[in-house]
C-alpha cells in the first residue's frame, strides 16, 4: 500500500515556491535600483529610502532583504564581481602568457574605469571581497600565474604575484578615479602595468624546458649554492629532483 500523502503537500509547496521567487525577484529590484542609484549619484545617493522608491517598494522590505543598508552594499558589490567576472575571457594556452597577463590586466582595469562608482564599492574596503564571484575571479588569476611558472616566466612565489598584480590594478584604477580630469594621463595605468610585469615575470624563461622536468633540471643546477639547507637535506632534495628530471 503506497504511503499517505498529505493533501496539503502539494499547495503548500507551491505557495513555497512562489514566495521564494517573489523574494528573489525583489531582490534583483532592489539591487539594479540600488546599482542604478550608485552609478548616477555616487554612494551618497544610495539610501534605503531612495531605493525603496525605485524599486517600487516600501522601505521596510530593504530590511527584510538585507537585514540592514550594509547588507544591501554587500550585495551590490557582490553583482559588482559577477558583472565584472562576466568580462573575463579564459585561455586555457595563451600563445604568450605575459601578454596573456598584460591583457587580463587591462580587462580589469578598462572594467574600473567604466563603473568607477561600483568599483570603488568593490575595492575599497577590504570586506568587500569575500564574495564568491570574487574568489572565481582570483582562480582565473591564479590560472594565469600558474601558466607563467610552468613556463618559468614568474619571478616571484604565486601568492605573491596574485597580491602584486591585484593591489596594482586596484590602486591604479582608485588612483585615477581621485584625480581630476585634467590631470588623468593613461600613461600612469600604462607604467603600472608595467612595473607589474617586471615585478612578477623573467623576460626570458627561467629553464629551458617549460614543466616539472625543466623546472627540477635548474634547481638541481643550482642545488649547490644553496645555503638554507643542511648536507643531508640538500642529498635528499637533489635525490627527488633528479627522478623528477629524468621523467622529462
Amino acid at each position: 500500500m503506497p504511503p499517505r500523502s498529505h493533501a496539503t503537500d502539494g499547495p503548500l509547496s507551491a505557495k513555497s515556491d512562489t514566495a521564494s521567487s517573489g523574494r528573489e525577484q525583489s531582490r534583483r529590484r532592489v539591487i539594479e535600483a540600488a546599482v542604478d542609484l550608485l552609478t548616477r549619484g555616487g554612494r551618497d545617493a544610495v539610501t534605503t529610502r531612495a531605493v525603496a522608491d525605485a524599486a517600487g517598494l516600501q522601505p521596510p522590505a530593504i530590511y527584510r532583504l538585507f537585514g540592514d543598508k550594509d547588507g544591501l552594499l554587500d550585495a551590490v558589490a557582490e553583482h559588482g564581481f559577477a558583472a565584472f567576472l562576466a568580462t573575463k575571457h579564459v585561455n586555457p594556452d595563451p600563445e604568450d602568457p605575459i601578454e596573456d597577463l598584460r591583457e587580463g590586466w587591462d580587462v580589469a582595469a578598462e572594467f574600473g574605469l567604466a563603473n568607477p562608482a561600483l568599483f570603488t564599492l568593490m575595492y575599497a574596503e577590504p570586506t568587500r571581497t569575500g564574495s564568491a564571484a570574487f574568489h572565481a575571479g582570483m582562480e582565473i588569476l591564479m590560472g594565469r600565474i600558474r601558466r607563467l611558472a610552468a613556463g618559468g616566466r614568474l619571478r616571484v612565489d604565486e601568492r605573491l604575484a596574485a597580491q602584486i598584480i591585484h593591489a596594482t590594478v586596484r590602486g591604479a584604477v582608485l588612483t585615477w578615479l581621485s584625480l581630476p580630469e585634467y590631470r588623468r594621463d593613461p600613461a600612469l595605468l600604462t607604467a603600472l602595468r608595467e612595473s607589474m610585469v617586471a615585478a612578477v615575470t623573467n623576460e626570458r624563461p627561467a629553464v629551458r624546458d617549460t614543466g616539472p622536468a625543466g623546472a627540477a633540471r635548474a634547481l638541481r643546477a643550482s642545488l649547490p649554492e644553496q645555503t638554507s639547507l643542511s648536507g643531508a637535506e640538500q642529498h635528499l632534495l637533489g635525490e627527488w629532483l633528479d627522478r623528477l628530471a629524468a621523467d622529462g
